[in-house]
């Protein structure tokens, strides 16, 4: 189970990463410069998944927290993921991809626990949709918006490769 979610976490950062390419090398160069300065000030709405902040804690954490943190991660796209930019046969592959993720991760966290707390904590924190991503954006802020996604799930389909590889 570990290697076939690896293999479908690796599949989707490879989409994730050509996406975010093709979309960078259709801008102009001042516009990725811009867009490259703003991007480092913001951040993803999955920032809000507590997670490992380096190597380190990230290989002294327990399988079952990777787990439930990629867990967290793959949930926090499977709204957003409807609406990634790109080309119709990577974009038709996210959302599926992610679902067949979602299980995969599902089950081996019900391997390496004792059917408890995770997932009946109401308390557990929910990452919120990307804000007013969806609402009709001027031009110059619905490119910012894109960016912003692509990059955001770039960034996090990267981390839960890492986890679960380290997993």
């Amino acid at each position: 189970l570990f290697s076939i979610a690896v293999s479908r976490v690796q599949h989707l950062h490879l989409l994730a990463q050509r996406l975010f390419s093709d979309f960078e090398s259709s801008l102009q160069t001042e516009e990725q410069r811009q867009l490259n300065k703003i991007f480092l000030q913001d951040f993803c709405n999955s920032d809000y998944i507590i997670s490992p902040i380096d190597k380190h804690e990230t290989q002294r954490s327990s399988v079952l927290k990777l787990l439930s943190i990629s867990f967290g991660l793959v949930e926090s796209w499977e709204f957003p993921s409807r609406f990634l930019p790109g080309g119709s046969s990577p974009r038709t592959q996210i959302s599926p991809k992610l679902s067949e993720l979602k299980t995969g991760i599902l089950l081996l966290i019900r391997a390496n626990q004792d059917q408890a707390e995770i997932f009946s904590d109401p308390s557990a924190p929910q990452v919120p949709p990307y804000g007013n991503y969806y609402q009709t954006l001027g031009a110059d802020e619905s490119l910012r918006r894109t960016y912003e996604l692509l990059a955001c799930f770039k960034k996090d389909m990267h981390k839960v490769e890492t986890y679960l590889t380290v997993a």
